[in-house]
């Protein structure tokens, strides 16, 4: 399947700037050209499925139904 087929409008290249693996779920963080960082919490399963490795370029795909802000 290619990006293309991935219903997702919100496409970011980056590349991996750290990854914490859990025993179920592992932290992705994206660093992005801007300097901003995106942080995907994936199965670590999919982790090793993909090859994901710090400074491996990837594109983080965006998909959200709710964003809540809270005032401080």
């Amino acid at each position: 399947m290619g990006l293309l087929a991935v219903n997702a409008r919100n496409q970011f290249q980056g590349r991996i700037q750290e990854i914490i693996e859990g025993p179920v779920v592992s932290e992705v963080d994206v660093l992005l050209p801007s300097g901003l960082q995106v942080t995907a919490v994936i199965t670590t399963r999919s982790v090793h499925e993909l090859g994901l490795r710090v400074g491996r370029d990837v594109v983080a795909l965006v998909k959200s139904t709710e964003v809540s802000i809270a005032t401080l």
